[in-house]
């Protein structure tokens, strides 16, 4: 805004003292101040406001505006209400310095200046980059020339004072402008948005993380592979990003909160855009993995795998290994309001494998990784209602003294997988949704591909038999028990425990016994009396009274090692 607007406007009460040719200067902020020296607070382009506390003789003017006319501040207004008429010395120490000044009449407050000059720059400010954002729309939309999202966070930044991010589904932060937001944030606003978008509220959404309040803006897939708006939210809360804002826009007007929605339509441009790019990597996996299936010769596989390989590790000058993960997405029939219903009320086929595909390439993102798009190193397919990804990793090193030289152990690991993502995909998966993978070893050869494939699904399905809304298993886990029991029928596995352990459990009930417990320690302990006492705080003779108490109850041995494994399986599997 201009200075000149200040004196059309009758309600402010200012009357002109000098400077009247420079009344085009631009109005950036304001500032109430009674400091002798205020230059620290100033950036330039303020209307200031003071009270003349800081006047106490004629001598004081001229530093004071020196400061300000220095500093490049708009303007000066002065309020009447301390020493009635505006001291001459600070008119003439204006003038000088030819900054304008007004006299403030003493029934306005400072406050209602403030308001005033705030919400026009707040306008003005939010037209400019309504144009700007409608400008790099256009430039997106035809090409790469707009810059990415970052340009416009940047401008929300500069011209609002607005701190935003680009959020996946899982809080890995895609865009930003400044400091990035740390990953325990990122994770609870996503958990924030997934649990929001479940329920059926529309966004923006509002979140309070650790004292700080954000606006969640959900940014919707508007490209080729947009889902319409009738079709169940379950199949798009997986996979649509989301912006979040460092302020509360409840109370935010609706120019305001129709910019911020231009915003997310065009980061959704670039979203767009970074789902094309993935068609060629997904295609390659999708060829791989038929020719797994259909039993193709390794030769054909092997060069496929060729093929692949450059394009998902460009530059790599030896063949990489690869790694196999596969991944479901399983829905009940009962979601949340809104869920599972089309727009017309009646219940929608949720298409699992898309889901899960793109849901499996967000997870296998390296958080650590650089770049403008951390993905390009991931191919993933679908087929029925799973996805299953194909991974390549760097060759083991030749030198047998490198770090990871003859390690059994590269590659993803799947009890880490999940860490970081687990609590915001259970808040999108709610009380109706399942999410399971399965890691396989990795291989170097197409021979080795067909058996890393089942390898995988066996594990997924290891993974599916544990409690728990994300789940996953890793191939180090198929050469133990727990391989056979996700296919121990459920009549079976309910007789067997409850033969063993429900004895134990009703004396515990009525005894307060901890039966239970202490068998658990006993044979987690391999059996030592000594490690199990200490473990459980107990002496070794009430230790042996209780092992003598689950004998008796059962009518079983526990020095005999197949009734150990007895209760050893019953109690994985309970």
């Amino acid at each position: 805004m201009r200075l000149r607007a200040l004196l059309e406007t009758e309600a402010l009460g200012l009357r002109l003292l000098g400077g009247e040719d420079e009344l085009d200067r631009g109005v950036r902020g304001v500032m109430t101040t009674d400091l002798r020296d205020p230059s620290r607070y100033l950036s330039g382009g303020e209307l200031v406001l003071t009270g003349l506390a800081w006047w106490r003789t004629a001598a004081d003017s001229e530093p004071f505006v020196r400061i300000l006319a220095g500093a490049g501040v708009a303007g000066l207004a002065a309020g009447e209400a301390e020493l009635g008429d505006i001291p001459g010395d600070l008119v003439e120490a204006c003038s000088r310095h030819r900054l304008p000044l007004f006299a403030v009449n003493e029934s306005v407050a400072f406050a209602t200046i403030t308001e005033y000059v705030v919400r026009q720059v707040s306008g003005e400010r939010a037209g400019d980059l309504a144009a700007v954002v409608d400008r790099h729309r256009r430039l997106m939309t035809s090409g790469p020339a707009g810059g990415g999202p970052e340009v416009v966070l940047d401008l929300l930044g500069s011209d609002l004072d607005l701190r935003a991010w680009v959020l996946s589904p899982t809080g890995r932060q895609i865009a930003g402008a400044g400091k990035p937001l740390p990953p325990a944030v990122s994770a609870a606003l996503a958990g924030e948005h997934l649990a929001a978008t479940r329920t059926g509220r529309r966004g923006p959404h509002r979140a309070t993380i650790g004292g700080v309040t954000y606006s969640l803006f959900p940014i919707r897939n508007a490209g080729r592979g947009a889902v319409p708006a009738s079709r169940d939210v379950r199949e798009t809360v997986l996979s649509d990003w989301l912006l979040a804002v460092e302020a509360d826009a409840s109370d935010w007007p609706a120019a305001r909160l129709d910019l911020l929605q231009g915003v997310t339509q065009l980061i959704a441009v670039e979203r767009d855009r970074r789902e094309a790019a993935r068609t060629v990597r997904r295609r390659l996996a999708q060829e791989v993995l038929e020719l797994v299936q259909t039993g193709a010769a390794p030769a054909e596989i092997a060069a496929r795998l060729r093929v692949a390989a450059p394009v998902l590790l460009p530059g790599l000058g030896t063949a990489p290994h690869w790694q196999v993960v596969v991944a479901r997405v399983d829905w009940g029939q009962d979601g949340a309001a809104g869920a599972g219903v089309a727009a017309g009320g009646t219940a929608t086929a949720i298409e699992a494998g898309p889901v899960a595909q793109s849901l499996l390439e967000e997870i296998l993102v390296d958080p650590a990784a650089a770049g403008p798009d951390a993905t390009d190193r991931i191919a993933v397919a679908h087929t029925g209602e799973e996805a299953i990804a194909l991974l390549p990793l760097p060759a083991v090193p030749a030198d047998p003294d490198a770090p990871d030289a003859g390690s059994t152990e590269a590659g993803l690991h799947a009890d880490a997988l999940l860490s970081s993502v687990r609590d915001p995909l259970s808040a999108g998966l709610a009380d109706d949704g399942r999410l399971t993978l399965g890691v396989s070893a990795a291989v170097s050869s197409a021979e080795g591909l067909r058996g890393a494939l089942e390898e995988a699904r066996h594990a997924r399905r290891v993974a599916a038999a544990r409690p728990g809304r994300v789940c996953a298993a890793g191939h180090h886990e198929l050469a133990s028990h727990v391989l056979l029991l996700p296919f121990v029928p459920d009549d079976v596995r309910r007789a067997f425990t409850a033969r063993l352990l429900d004895p134990l459990r009703d004396y515990d009930r009525r005894h307060r016994a901890e039966l239970i417990p202490t068998l658990e320690a006993f044979l987690d302990c391999d059996g030592s009396w000594t490690r199990c006492a200490t473990r459980l705080h107990l002496h070794v003779n009430t230790l042996r009274y209780r092992v003598g108490r689950i004998e008796q109850l059962t009518s079983r041995d526990l020095s005999r090692l197949e009734d150990k494994l007895d209760f050893f399986l019953a109690l994985r599997m309970s």
